[in-house]
C-alpha cells in the first residue's frame, strides 16, 4: 500500500471514529438518574418555576395596580 492509501485511511478511520464517539455521548449522558438527591433538586425546581408562573400571571392581570396596593400601605 502507498502512503497516500494510508493516509487517506487513516482520515476515514478518524472521522468514523469520531462520528462514534459524537454518538455515544449524545445518547450517553439520557440515562435516566438515580440519585435521590438530584430528583429531590428538580423537583423542587419545577415547583418554584410553578411558582413563578403563578407570580408573573397576578403581575400581568389587568387589575393588579400595583401603585394602589402600595400606596394603600
Amino acid at each position: 500500500m502507498s502512503s497516500s492509501h494510508v493516509f487517506v485511511l487513516s482520515i476515514i478511520a478518524i472521522v468514523m471514529f469520531a462520528w462514534v464517539m459524537r454518538s455515544h455521548i449524545k445518547h450517553g449522558n439520557a440515562k435516566p438518574s438515580a440519585d435521590p438527591d438530584l430528583d429531590d433538586a428538580l423537583a423542587k425546581i419545577e415547583q418554584l418555576e410553578d411558582r413563578i408562573r403563578v407570580l408573573e400571571r397576578i403581575i400581568t392581570e389587568n387589575r393588579y395596580d400595583l401603585k394602589r396596593e402600595i400606596d394603600s400601605l
